[in-house]
């Protein structure tokens, strides 16, 4: 018997299932909802959704660096060996990173290099917010920002896309906009 994974399956979930069930909301980070956990109930998947936001926002600046480098480059090597999570699979799919033209590769790799040497942590982008363009486009332009500026708008990033991945695990919960 499968069990319907909703608010109330959450609330009642231990901290191990709890954790294992939301752990690639945020990539990498599973620490983020085993926190969470210790906040339950949950009044509402915008109320979980809120709740993770802070915690990431009340994390120190080391565990904002490790949840911002646990993203993959876009289309980088992790795409290209096929190591990336379903989710940033889908996502990057959706702007159609996994079809860029050779020319496309080398600007996005060449982009990543120096977003990457100049910030230290991966450009992250809400992609479902994007097409392609608008994505190079952001790319250039958050490349010149000082690191402290992108360091809160990859955060803000990061925020948008676990809104977008809790729509895709609870579609009751529709943050399709990303707000």
């Amino acid at each position: 018997m499968t069990q319907e994974i909703n608010l109330a399956f959450i609330n009642s979930a231990s901290q191990e299932d709890f954790t294992q069930l939301l752990a690639e909301i945020y990539e990498h980070s599973s620490w983020i909802p085993n926190q969470a956990w210790l906040q339950r109930p949950f009044d509402s998947i915008e109320s979980l959704h809120q709740t993770m936001l802070k915690i990431v926002e009340d994390a120190t600046l080391e565990q904002q660096l490790a949840l911002l480098r646990a993203h993959p480059q876009l289309a980088g090597k992790e795409a290209k060996s096929g190591e990336l999570t379903d989710s940033s699979t889908e996502e990057q799919s959706s702007a159609n990173l996994n079809a860029l033209s050779r020319e496309e590769l080398d600007e996005i790799t060449a982009l990543n290099k120096q977003y990457m040497d100049a910030h230290g942590f991966p450009f992250i982008i809400a992609v479902k917010n994007h097409n392609k363009a608008g994505i190079f486009n952001e790319f250039k332009r958050r490349i010149s920002l000082a690191t402290n500026d992108e360091l809160h708008q990859a955060i803000w990033q990061v925020g948008l896309i676990a809104g977008f991945r809790l729509s895709a695990l609870f579609p009751e919960y529709d943050n399709t906009t990303g707000n």
